[in-house]
């Protein structure tokens, strides 16, 4: 399993040895004696002066500033720990996409991981880890590898065997793979574990995408809806009874929800706007049943093999480092870090929200060059 991050830290308070209300002060001399008494105290820290004004007018006095210190040695910081934790990530099945990026990121912090892998995608990936191709991508902040623990098959367009067409389960495919579904995978997990503490929506998928919403049949429309937001519902229903109190999930989403984006089309914005809606009412649901947060991140757009079937994601690209307030390139592994943040007992009061990793492109209401700003 993957290097934890650093689970100890300093904790360092600061505040003045006497109030700022006269009334509360017995005098100045007892109140520095306490001072340098502390401060030569094992685990204290040197105390520095600090001086205010008297609230009633009279000169500045100075007070001492006592800083706690821990004994522990090592870097000082607030850690994301996930040491204990389980993650099964739904939607990974190359190196170079947001699923990746977010599984990295929970391995880094201590967190063991499962991933889910459509079907047809599951040999590739699975003899890609085997022969080492992803090595240099598994590589985590520590140097160690990040390990994939185990990988299941799983289409989350089909909610148990029964839903499976003739036509698919005939397809040489989804040949030599079995348990599926997105019932199966659950009870599989159950089976080899336990229970789980994270669970990860990093898939979509709209067969139209590329057609105008004008353009999109009923069909291609729903395909969208039940493979981009109905699967994470349908995730949810069945991975909730073998997630512990206190855990939490994650699905990705993007700013087409709720915004015109010419050429996402196929109903795939629709789509994303329905897992948005989802998001808040499981963040219920699911915190009264079962203690979950539910979140969703908001990515800014990626140069994945995925994101490559929209077309013109190059552009999309290109005129988020131009239009967004910080003109750099967005990395996977920041969207990661947010999931990691979002996951932990950092974001324990955070459920039902959309987070947005973009470089703020999304407070842009005007295209900075445009021609006719330019003009």
């Amino acid at each position: 399993m993957g290097a934890s991050a650093t689970a100890g830290m300093q904790m360092v308070a600061a505040r003045p040895c006497i109030s700022a209300s006269q009334g509360m002060l017995t005098s100045r001399a007892a109140v520095c004696q306490i001072g340098r008494t502390l401060s030569t105290s094992a685990g204290f820290a040197s105390c520095p002066r600090i001086c205010y004004s008297s609230p009633l007018g009279s000169s500045k006095r100075c007070g001492v500033a006592i800083r706690a210190m821990s004994r522990e040695s090592g870097p000082q910081g607030l850690p994301i720990d996930l040491r204990g934790k389980r993650a099964f990530i739904a939607g990974v099945a190359d190196d170079n996409g947001y699923g990746w990026a977010i599984a990295k990121a929970l391995a880094a912090a201590g967190a063991e991981i499962l991933v889910g892998t459509w079907v047809p995608a599951l040999n590739i990936f699975e003899t890609s880890l085997r022969r080492g191709k992803f090595d240099e991508s598994r590589k985590l902040p520590d140097g160690s590898l990040m390990e994939i623990v185990k990988v299941y098959p799983l289409d989350a367009v089909y909610d148990s065997p029964e839903d499976v067409p003739e036509d698919v389960k005939g397809n040489k495919r989804y040949a030599g793979s079995s348990n599926w579904t997105v019932k199966e995978a659950a009870e599989s997990v159950k089976n080899d574990f336990g229970s789980i503490d994270i669970l990860v929506h990093s898939l979509a998928n709209g067969p139209e995408v590329t057609k105008p919403l004008l353009e999109t049949s009923r069909r291609g429309y729903l395909a969208a809806i039940s493979a981009s937001s109905y699967s994470f519902v349908s995730l949810l229903q069945h991975f909730l009874p073998i997630m512990n109190p206190g855990g939490a999930t994650i699905s990705l989403t993007y700013i087409a929800s709720e915004r015109a984006i010419p050429g996402y089309g196929g109903g795939m914005s629709s789509a994303k706007a329905a897992l948005e809606s989802d998001t808040r009412v499981l963040a219920f649901e699911a915190g009264r049943k079962g203690k979950i947060r539910v979140n969703t991140i908001s990515a800014g757009p990626l140069g994945s093999r995925a994101a490559k079937a929209i077309g013109f994601i190059e552009k999309m690209i290109e005129y988020s480092y131009v239009n967004a307030p910080l003109q750099k390139e967005l990395l996977a592994d920041e969207v990661g870090n947010t999931a990691a943040f979002l996951v932990s007992p950092l974001a324990s009061a955070i459920t039902g929200s959309i987070v947005y990793v973009d470089n703020g492109l999304n407070t842009m209401g005007l295209a900075v060059d445009s021609p006719t700003i330019s003009s």
